[in-house]
């Protein structure tokens, strides 16, 4: 597991031995049944998540009881409700495994005492935030500029193993569509 983090994080930033033993003793280690919700709607949310394994599902529901999948996270993505996370506010959100997960998670207060104290995770962390902020614009774009045809085919391009992993119900719901719009879609 811990493999993982330092690969993850070295892709951006290369880190000593005694920097990553540094980096690691911010983070705890986490484990998630599947349909374990890690936080729900009106909860605070205490830290972020990097997903070693497993599956996770970032759901809003709305005033009529709908689901819909802002995002999923797969391994070696980051995951939370990251508007509640840093102003230490309640969620609109639920986080849930989707699949038997474990994560690291990261606390806000080791998010700032990491950034604080070493500025190569400052780095890394502004890297992250901009890469996630890029893909939210893309696919808010997708949904203003793309037919359903369109955002199911980008999603298999960009996403094979996604689509393999997760049950049609879900993927519809992210992709906005009806469950046998995907079905005829995927044929």
């Amino acid at each position: 597991m811990k493999k993982i983090l330092r690969e993850h994080i070295e892709k951006l930033i290369p880190l000593t031995d005694d920097e990553f033993s540094f980096v690691l003793s911010h983070f705890s280690a986490e484990q998630y049944d599947k349909n374990d919700f890690i936080f729900r709607k009106g909860e605070k949310v205490k830290n972020c998540y990097f997903i070693i394994s497993g599956l996770l599902k970032l759901v809003y529901d709305d005033k009529d009881g709908k689901q819909h999948i802002v995002s999923f996270a797969l391994e070696d993505w980051w995951e939370s409700d990251f508007s509640a996370y840093f102003s230490e506010a309640n969620t609109k959100m639920s986080l849930q495994s989707i699949e038997d997960s474990i994560t690291f998670s990261l606390s806000l207060k080791n998010y700032h005492k990491l950034s604080a104290e070493f500025p190569k995770m400052q780095r890394f962390f502004l890297n992250k935030s901009n890469t996630g902020h890029i893909a939210s614009q893309h696919r808010i774009l997708s949904f203003l500029t793309s037919n359903a045809r369109e955002r199911y085919d980008q999603l298999i391009k960009q996403y094979p193993l996604l689509v393999q992993r997760v049950p049609k119900t879900l993927l519809a719901s992210y992709l906005g569509v009806s469950r046998e719009t995907l079905s005829r879609l995927s044929h």
